[in-house]
């Protein structure tokens, strides 16, 4: 692994694992950390999919502002406030960093957004989602973990691509309750989202391996220019 330093543009930075079969990258795979995370808290995620995705880079930057509730980590917005119209107004400032970063990245390596997926964990599933719903041309597939949508009340008046989306929450997680779970999945598929859910018992705020498991099926479905020869 390595960092992924763009010569310019937005300064999102954060590790990479470039692709498996030692080749120029099919897709890319670009993972959201949570508050008070950074990238390196998710790039772990990639060797476990890389041996089946060989022809995808991952890469997970880190959010744009410090943590602004701990001494360390990163974040997309701030969550000082949790009220939904401020965490919203969070985001919407994020979004031109965040789509000017995907936009660059995908340029450098000759991709689309047909080539991209976004793989979210808690702020960085609302990230993925709000993010993906308003890009001007729909990703392969959003996973989003541990996450809720924001913006649910306007998503039909603002949405402007659907990409295929899978939400994996535990059923016990005190953070962000479980409930958001089929909060968002009711609002997605009412906006014309195809939506999979993965309720999983016994879990708290996390990512087991079923979760990691079903990311994987989601990625190698909608993203089969990065299987290639894969067994």
């Amino acid at each position: 692994m390595d960092t992924n330093r763009p010569s310019s543009g937005p300064a999102l930075f954060g590790p990479r694992l470039a692709p498996a079969s030692g080749r120029a990258p099919k897709a890319l795979v670009v993972l959201l950390h949570g508050v008070g995370a950074d990238g390196q808290d998710l790039i772990g995620m990639a060797p476990h999919w890389a041996r089946y995705l060989p022809e995808a880079e991952f890469l997970a930057p880190d959010g744009p502002q410090p943590c602004d509730m701990a001494p360390y980590g990163r974040q997309w917005f701030s969550l000082q406030d949790r009220t939904p119209s401020v965490m919203e107004a969070g985001l919407q400032a994020t979004l031109p960093i965040v789509n000017g970063f995907l936009d660059q990245v995908l340029a450098e390596r000759g991709l689309t957004d047909a080539d991209l997926a976004l793989v979210g964990f808690s702020q960085g599933t609302m990230t993925s989602l709000y993010t993906a719903l308003r890009r001007p041309r729909p990703c392969a597939a959003v996973v989003g973990y541990s996450g809720a949508l924001l913006g649910a009340p306007t998503l039909a008046r603002d949405i402007v691509s659907r990409p295929p989306v899978l939400l994996v929450h535990g059923e016990v997680d005190p953070v962000v309750p479980f409930p958001a779970l089929a909060a968002a999945a009711q609002a997605l598929r009412g906006a014309g989202v195809d939506v999979e859910t993965l309720a999983r018992p016994d879990l708290g705020h996390g990512i087991d391996p079923e979760g990691l498991v079903a990311g994987l099926d989601m990625l190698r479905r909608h993203l089969p220019q990065a299987v290639g020869g894969a067994a």
